[in-house]
């Protein structure tokens, strides 16, 4: 829970930093040091932040001033006004206006003055802390907006994640929705293992995952094995629709506790040079260090295989799947590829994978399985039809026949008096191949 006490102390203690700095560069004062400050014990992301970092004193600083004005808008703006009453510019403290906000938004020239004021070596130690290098960014916590080419790095907005701000705000950060920031949807389901029908060695290979997402963390740390193996793990899921792909990334999500999103590729590919690129990082970033479970469904899109370079776009598809091959090798969490035929990834991405599970066209008896499974029990059904034959004679994925019982229980609940015979079942079976292209 976030604690609205301890935020109004934290503000009023930046308020009194900020000024403090301030009488120092008008000369009201000689010095000024921060005084300690004191919080009640919470479980609020500021008090663990001050707990499980030990954050520096400018360390501490930095996140506040971000925070400042999703608090108080004009919080910088009465604060300057106190010493220049009659308005005027004042670049020495940086900041910049917002499209939607009025107030002044902080920079890193900014972050520069408070804590380092004209001190130049303790500025470039604040330009290191909101460098690449530091945990700030590394953990996407806290970093510069760019700038336009030319312009100094440290006058770009001073920025927090959305998602820090809503815990520090609202006690919790909300699922990210679907937008051309974020071109995922988080998916889950109510079926549960004992639905998904698939042969004995690819359940086997899908416990394989379930392992690693139970002892990887024991595995790097406790075992010493961080320095030899890359963090995350990367699958490989083919085979034909409807065998249970997606149905089993969310399962392996339901099981383990983690949320378990799907990625569209058709808001991430572009055919600007750099755009899909700059997709790619906005989804990573977002999913790093979140143990997500990351699904590219269709992912030949994406990850197909490379290709002699002809012309220009030939040259720019080649780097983007070579810069999607570093960002899945390096990202530390579950990655899923979903694909129909496994040649059709490239093989770079092949070697990469630590699973590589095929989902077959379910057998005739897998089939009987599911056609016993999926039929509800309240439908009427005929009792001379012999399903161990339907299941011989039609060729259907687990998705095919949850299609056609779907159509069935509907016409049965429009027409209750009717139960589902052989010739009814068997038109429902024709309209689904028809559906998926197949010659009847």
């Amino acid at each position: 829970m976030s604690n609205p006490e301890n935020l109004k102390t934290a503000l009023h203690w930046l308020n009194d930093t900020v000024t403090g700095g301030l009488k120092v560069y008008f000369g009201k004062a000689e010095q000024y040091e921060p005084a300690p400050i004191s919080l009640f014990p919470d479980n609020s992301w500021l008090t663990n932040f001050l707990e499980q970092r030990q954050p520096s004193l400018e360390e501490f600083i930095l996140p506040l001033l971000a925070l400042a004005p999703h608090l108080q808008p004009d919080f910088f703006g009465k604060i300057i006004a106190e010493f220049l009453p009659d308005g005027g510019d004042f670049p020495e403290f940086g900041g910049v206006r917002g499209v939607n906000h009025r107030g002044l938004l902080p920079t890193g020239e900014t972050a520069q003055f408070v804590i380092a004021g004209d001190d130049l070596e303790k500025r470039l130690d604040v330009q290191r802390l909101l460098g690449p290098d530091h945990w700030f960014a590394k953990e996407h916590i806290l970093w510069l907006e760019p700038v336009p080419e030319g312009e100094p790095v440290m006058s770009g907005r001073l920025t927090l994640n959305p998602e820090v701000v809503e815990e520090l705000t609202l006690g919790t950060a909300s699922r990210p929705r679907f937008s051309m920031e974020f071109p995922a949807e988080h998916i889950e389901t109510a079926m549960e293992w004992s639905d998904l029908v698939l042969p004995t060695t690819t359940l086997q290979q899908i416990r394989e995952i379930e392992h690693w997402i139970t002892h990887n963390d024991t595995l790097l740390s406790d075992w010493g094995m961080k320095k030899r193996i890359k963090p995350g793990y990367r699958a490989l899921f083919y085979g034909p629709p409807g065998t249970g792909k997606t149905l089993t990334a969310t399962l392996l999500g339901k099981e383990t506790g983690k949320e378990v999103f799907r990625i569209d590729l058709s808001r991430i590919i572009s055919k600007y040079i750099g755009e899909t690129e700059k997709n790619l990082s906005r989804l990573f970033d977002k999913a790093d260090s979140k143990n997500w479970i990351l699904f590219f469904d269709e992912a030949d899109a994406l990850f197909g295989k490379r290709t002699d370079i002809r012309d220009a776009h030939d040259k720019y598809a080649n780097q983007e799947t070579a810069y999607l091959l570093q960002r899945i090798e390096s990202h530390n969490g579950l990655i899923i590829l979903a694909s129909n035929k496994r040649g059709n990834l490239d093989e770079a991405f092949s070697r990469r994978f630590q699973s590589i599970i095929h989902f077959p066209m379910p057998k005739a008896e897998d089939r009987h399985t599911l056609w016993l499974n999926t039929l509800p029990e309240q439908m009427p059904i005929d009792a001379e039809i012999d399903w161990q034959s339907i299941a011989s004679r039609y060729e259907l994925s687990g998705a095919g026949i949850l299609n056609i019982v779907h159509y069935c229980a509907l016409e049965s609940l429009a027409a209750p008096e009717r139960p589902l015979d052989n010739k009814r079942l068997e038109k429902a079976i024709i309209r689904e191949f028809i559906k998926e292209g197949k010659v009847v």
